[in-house]
């Protein structure tokens, strides 16, 4: 839970209302565009830092934040648990965090990380909510596409063993390279152990 005066250091704080915290603001959580907001209760202002507007396809002043606008912008498919969190976090306190998917002004989907804490007065009365919301989309593609290019790699060099162990056998044997298969996989299966590895076996067996 977090109190207007002093400003936690764990969430990020939006000041003289609107205005977004000069230190680090776009570059945001791991380098990805990280937005801030505020919500109070007794008011309903809904304030927003530049880069919310922007992960939600907006520019300032074009429209209105609320509740319900932020609500609209959530994946069909994320928003029952985007809603229990929130009661999670006004019933039993923060800071809270979740993974969703929302659906931005321009119709591009986006994957999103929301923080979230309660703001309480002097006294102690919770008055609103603040947090931030980091845009991992292209964080998550980059790490999408990376990973499917090592593993086109892995699989390419996979493949080149067992091709030469087949060349091996084909050689030795005077068989066909699906003969020469062939063999390899029923060892494969004698033996309990993957292809690739009886090929690297057959390969490593005629190393010079």
């Amino acid at each position: 839970m977090t109190s207007v005066s002093p400003s936690s250091p764990d969430i990020p704080v939006i000041t003289s209302g609107i205005e977004a915290q000069q230190a680090g603001e776009g570059s945001g959580l791991l380098g990805c565009p990280t937005g801030t907001y505020e919500y109070y209760f007794d008011s309903g202002a809904f304030l927003w830092s530049d880069e919310m507007y922007d992960i939600h396809g907006y520019e300032r002043g074009e429209v209105v934040p609320s509740l319900e606008l932020g609500l609209t912008h959530v994946d069909p498919a994320d928003r029952t648990n985007s809603q229990r969190l929130m009661g999670r976090l006004t019933a039993d306190g923060g800071p809270i965090a979740g993974y969703h998917t929302i659906i931005d002004a321009r119709k591009r989907r986006r994957q999103v990380l929301s923080v979230g804490d309660l703001i309480t007065d002097d006294d102690g009365k919770t008055i609103g909510i603040r947090g931030m919301l980091a845009d991992l989309t292209k964080s998550i593609h980059d790490d999408t596409h990376r990973l499917a290019n090592r593993a086109v790699a892995e699989s390419a060099a996979r493949r080149a063993v067992i091709e030469q162990a087949k060349g091996i056998l084909m050689g030795a044997h005077r068989i066909s390279a699906d003969d020469a298969f062939a063999a390899i996989n029923a060892r494969s299966q004698d033996t309990n152990r993957k292809v690739h590895d009886i090929a690297q076996d057959i390969v490593d067996a005629t190393a010079p």
